[in-house]
């Protein structure tokens, strides 16, 4: 795809909304609107990578209250012709269909490769990748089961929705607390990267997950951007039709 003049390709991941509860949430939703607003006059393509909420369910008539601002807007950018891609984290990976119906979101369960201005993306939220992880592999092929989603649907939202915030914040492995430090050589998504990138050549491997800022070279013309979040960072990266840059943005 060929961007058009002055349009640019935004992304952003890891807000966790109505975290630790929607009440203390509710300032960094406001900021994200902010931002969003802000990007508004020169996106052309916008990336979520992931965790937006930090606990999200979709029954076939509820989906979890809460986040209208946020909702809105996204409902307003791609109202407006703009393209949003959503791949679920590991915090909503029970999104199923509502979001692309309600707002038109294109929403992804896998990693996905796409060109811009013939520089190639490889992009993802990053969880379940790579050598280590290896406790939430294993929960995740639990979680994303059919039949465990349809066991779960049998509890009533008010139950149902309650108890996957309550896991959400008090499971490490759900919450993510122990991806947090930054592991030198041992980086597992870097890993990760660098073995995708030997089966076939890319400019840009994108992830959130991490929670950490990170911009490292895989080789002389290939790089890893981790986005970091929106919860201690406020980190995002742009890319305006030549350069990828990851910046943290300060509200005016």
């Amino acid at each position: 795809m060929q961007l058009p003049k002055g349009k640019k390709v935004y992304f952003a991941s890891d807000n966790h909304l109505g975290a630790p509860t929607q009440a203390e949430s509710a300032p960094r939703e406001r900021l994200f609107v902010q931002w969003l607003d802000e990007i508004k006059a020169d996106v052309g393509v916008l990336f979520l990578l992931g965790d937006l909420f930090d606990f999200w369910f979709e029954y076939k008539t509820v989906v979890p209250k809460g986040f209208v601002r946020v909702l809105g807007k996204l409902a307003e950018l791609a109202d407006a012709g703009i393209a949003i891609h959503f791949f679920v984290g590991n915090h909503d990976m029970w999104m199923l269909d509502y979001l692309e119906k309600e707002i038109g979101l294109n929403v992804h369960h896998q990693t996905k490769e796409f060109t811009f201005n013939n520089k190639t993306f490889f992009i993802g939220h990053g969880d379940g990748l790579g050598p280590n992880d290896k406790g939430f592999k294993r929960m995740k092929k639990v979680f994303s089961s059919s039949f465990f989603q349809w066991c779960y649907r049998w509890l009533h939202p008010d139950i149902g929705v309650r108890l996957g915030q309550y896991l959400s914040l008090k499971n490490k492995l759900i919450s993510g607390e122990e991806d947090a430090l930054y592991l030198g050589d041992d980086e597992w998504l870097v890993k990760y990267t660098k073995r995708k990138q030997a089966e076939k050549e890319r400019d840009f491997y994108v992830f959130g997950h991490r929670h950490i800022p990170l911009d490292i070279p895989i080789e002389p013309n290939a790089r890893y951007i981790n986005l970091g979040d929106w919860i201690t960072h406020y980190t995002y990266s742009v890319f305006d039709g030549e350069q990828l840059k990851l910046n943290t943005w300060k509200p005016a």
